[in-house]
């Protein structure tokens, strides 16, 4: 239990410096250019799922069994985390599109996290 609970760690922590530096460098950006928030959507949306990707792949990596429950764990926590900031933050809930969004992170960390646990060995089956 230990192992998953750090290699759910890891991949949050993963996560969320990804996406604090991403955010600085979109916010820097707009900023400083003539882009608009709606020119750049389509990148950022892509950049997330991507993200969640590799938060799932490293928890997968880190905890070398049950990816898709480990990467479904990442996903959810990160859910969570963000919906407590946007209640707590903003005092509004998830929207439709969102809900649909958080869903779809779950799932891309889910997979992220199979192919984390295949692609590092896994733990050896006993015969």
């Amino acid at each position: 239990m230990k192992s998953f609970s750090q290699a759910i760690l890891y991949g949050l922590l993963a996560i969320f410096m990804v996406i604090i530096v991403l955010s600085l460098i979109f916010s820097m950006i707009l900023k400083f250019t003539s882009l608009q928030e709606t020119s750049i959507q389509l990148l950022v949306t892509i950049l997330s799922f991507f993200t969640l990707f590799m938060g799932g792949f490293i928890s997968g990596g880190k905890g070398k069994q049950k990816g898709w429950l480990i990467g479904g764990i990442t996903g959810g926590f990160y859910t969570v985390i963000v919906f407590l900031f946007q209640y707590l933050g903003h005092d509004t809930v998830f929207n439709g599109e969102q809900i649909i969004y958080h869903v779809c992170y779950i799932l891309t960390a889910m997979m992220g996290g199979v192919l984390g646990v295949n692609l590092s060995g896994g733990k050896p089956r006993e015969s």
